[in-house]
């Protein structure tokens, strides 16, 4: 063989099959050491050849909707209305979370309805948990129908032959998680890049081929992204993360990705000792229940996917001799309250500067929607002024660093969401009288163009905050800025 048809040696990464001309301790994709190992030279690349395809193209038109099938519902109604209506034939869902959030709670009680409603085999695989573990939870959330297999695998093998034991009837598959799972014909350690995309690529083609859904779950890194490679995202079709804090019950299941439904949804969930309960109405979670308004209290209505959620929002000012007064934010976004409070000390005339300000949401309720700018301005200003809000009066508006109330996204649906919980009268920015049906909306719809003329409506609010003005008059329906 002659010099110039010598091949030279290549070294390949076992844990994600990054190559490499010389060998290195440590892989420049992954960042492992000691994975890179000297393989065999690979083959001169060859042209493609045309091969028969095993299923001819076919027009859409030929495709009837009885082939398509109906969508499989998995018996819980704010699961199924995130992913548009339920699951599809062949679908494949990738669900993460952190430890703890309740994803395999969701998905074994899913699995049971599922089981229960279509009287077919539902497979639930586990490669973290025993049979005898996972059946200790399905007894505790109730779990118990006979149509539902648990099993305990860690190889891609094992895992496809009990899918071929139970037949063609399978109606769901589920396999907790896909990073535990590995497949002999790959090279690596179970959760490496390799084998992920191994298993997920191997599960994704028997989804497609059987027309049958699959649910995988996704572990989660420090960042809380999914562990793995992001090609694992769009392999999936459909990508749900869950949301929440260990030290509250609440469960936010949101779409990340959905190519059969809209992938801007939430759904609610509440953690109980039976598991997970679904929170049709979660707005009463957010908001405190009092008989007497208390100051520093102003309700607003934010959006969470395309669903308006009623919050409160909460403000305490104190004196202080620090030179330097202390901001805490829990809920909110740090960076923007302290934005709000520079402008509702300098155009609404609130002294602050010598003030600790504290600005909170109930109920562990993590918000960064502006709509919430105008309420985080009131109830600052009814702090430091200690006066309190009507319990009735809910606001809605972003706020702008020269003082101006903006307009917000869905704002006929947070006005009606308000007046559906019994709110009466709604602050909005001014212009909102053609987003708004005034016929529907059982409450009266004020419009402020600035933080001003908001605290002008409040009354003894603004006489005491700021510089003296009289009294603005309350009149119902729409009031415009030039009243």
């Amino acid at each position: 063989m002659s010099p110039a048809t010598r091949t030279r040696p290549t070294f390949r990464c076992t844990e994600c099959g990054w190559t490499t001309s010389k060998w290195v301790g440590r892989c420049g994709e992954c960042q492992a050491w000691g994975t890179v190992e000297e393989s065999a030279a690979a083959a001169p690349a060859r042209p493609a050849v045309a091969a028969a395809p095993q299923r001819p193209a076919r027009r859409v038109s030929e495709i009837s909707e009885a082939e398509v099938g109906s969508r499989l519902k998995t018996g819980l109604g704010e699961l199924d209305r995130i992913l548009g209506g339920g699951l599809v034939a062949g679908q494949v869902l990738l669900l993460s979370g952190e430890p703890g959030a309740g994803k395999s709670t969701l998905l074994l009680t899913a699995a049971n309805s599922v089981a229960a409603a279509t009287g077919r085999p539902v497979l639930y695989v586990s490669g973290e948990e025993s049979v005898h573990q996972l059946a200790t939870r399905a007894r505790r959330i109730g779990a118990t129908d006979d149509h539902l297999y648990l099993a305990d695998s860690g190889d891609l093998g094992e895992a496809v032959g009990h899918l071929d034991a139970l037949g063609d009837s399978v109606a769901l598959v589920i396999v907790d998680s896909v990073q535990t799972v590995s497949s002999s014909e790959v090279e690596g350690r179970a959760g490496g890049v390799a084998q992920v995309m191994a298993v997920a690529g191997t599960l994704t083609r028997l989804a497609k081929a059987r027309g049958i859904p699959f649910c995988l779950v996704g572990q989660v890194t420090k960042e809380s992204t999914v562990a793995g490679p992001r090609a694992l995202e769009h392999v999936a079709d459909t990508t749900l993360s869950m949301e929440g804090d260990r030290q509250t019950t609440l469960r936010l299941l949101r779409a990340v990705k959905n190519r059969f439904g809209p992938a801007d949804e939430v759904a609610c969930f509440e953690q109980t000792d039976g598991g997970l309960v679904e929170v049709a109405d979660p707005s009463g979670l957010f908001r405190g229940v009092r008989e007497e308004p208390v100051p520093g209290t102003c309700i607003t209505v934010t959006i969470e996917g395309r669903r308006p959620l009623l919050a409160e929002i909460q403000a305490l000012v104190s004196d202080t001799n620090a030179p330097n007064p202390r901001r805490g934010v829990s809920g909110l976004d740090t960076s923007r309250v302290s934005m709000l409070i520079a402008v509702t000390e300098r155009i609404a005339g609130v002294r602050l500067y010598d003030k600790d300000v504290y600005a909170a949401t109930v109920g562990g309720m993590r918000s960064g929607d502006p709509g919430s700018d105008l309420a985080v301005c009131l109830a600052i200003a009814s702090a430091a002024a200690d006066i309190p809000i009507p319990l009735d009066v809910a606001a809605v508006g972003e706020v702008s660093l020269s003082g101006d109330i903006r307009r917000v996204s869905m704002l006929g649906q947070r006005v009606a969401e308000a007046a559906r919980l019994g709110h009466r009268r709604i602050l909005v920015p001014a212009g909102t009288r053609e987003s708004v049906s005034l016929d529907k909306v059982r409450a009266d719809v004020v419009e402020v163009a600035t933080i001003h003329q908001a605290l002008l409506w409040l009354g003894n609010v603004a006489t005491t905050i700021g510089e003296p003005r009289p009294k603005q008059r309350w009149r119902p329906r729409i009031v415009t800025p030039d009243d």
